[in-house]
């Protein structure tokens, strides 16, 4: 992945909105929460002025002017520069070409599922399983919604959000149905690591040593 000057995904959803018109900080938060980009991009709020000043510091964005409402602070003004539109179209480019590797917490999981016993995992999936199917529910609602009001060129991203989640939702349906029908490849010997009263330190052991000798 090419070293970029801002890597923060906030300062492309900055990018994303201040090609539209100059606006400051407030407004574009603003305009950010409206559009539920924090949905889309990781994005921690506050760190949204030191952003804003790294962008201007190395010529993404610059100062325009400035604006007071009453006994407000004074708010600075910043609009996108051609280096700016220009830094948004690569990082755009290689968001969608080249596929990098993404930390899942459910894979954590999936990595020790072992140290527990299989009846907890398949008791434990069943419960993924529902909160997937209701978030599943959920976004197609917000998706039938918005393809009322939106072209679908704005909402691709919520497609495949649903997508993501229903296929995660079909391979852990699957998984947890090996596991209730017995079909689950070394099920008998996992369930009998924990019979014997296994601490889930000594079954992990033992996976290590199985996949060291494989």
């Amino acid at each position: 992945m090419k070293k970029r000057k801002v890597d923060n995904l906030l300062a492309l959803a900055v990018l994303s909105v201040m090609v539209e018109r100059p606006m400051h900080r407030y407004e574009i938060a603003q305009t950010l929460r409206e559009r539920g980009k924090e949905h889309d991009m990781a994005i921690k709020w506050g760190s949204l002025y030191t952003v804003v000043q790294n962008m201007a510091k190395v010529g993404f964005l610059e100062v325009v002017g400035s604006e007071r409402e009453g006994a407000r602070p004074e708010r600075v003004i910043y609009q996108i520069t051609d280096a700016g539109r220009a830094e948004m179209a690569d990082w755009t480019r290689e968001l969608l070409s080249t596929p990098e590797p993404e930390h899942h917490r459910f894979l954590a999981g999936l990595s020790i599922l072992a140290v527990l016993p299989p009846e907890e995992v398949i008791e434990l999936l069943g419960k993924r399983i529902d909160a997937l199917d209701q978030t599943i529910a959920a976004v197609r609602r917000e998706l039938d919604q918005l393809s009322t009001t939106l072209p679908r060129l704005f909402i691709v991203e919520t497609e495949f959000g649903v997508a993501m989640l229903e296929a995660e939702a079909a391979w852990t349906r699957s998984l947890r149905d090996e596991l209730t029908d017995g079909t689950f490849p070394g099920l008998t010997q996992w369930r009998e690591w924990h019979d014997r009263g296994m601490r889930p330190s000594e079954v992990a052991g033992l996976v290590e040593r199985g996949i060291a000798e494989n």
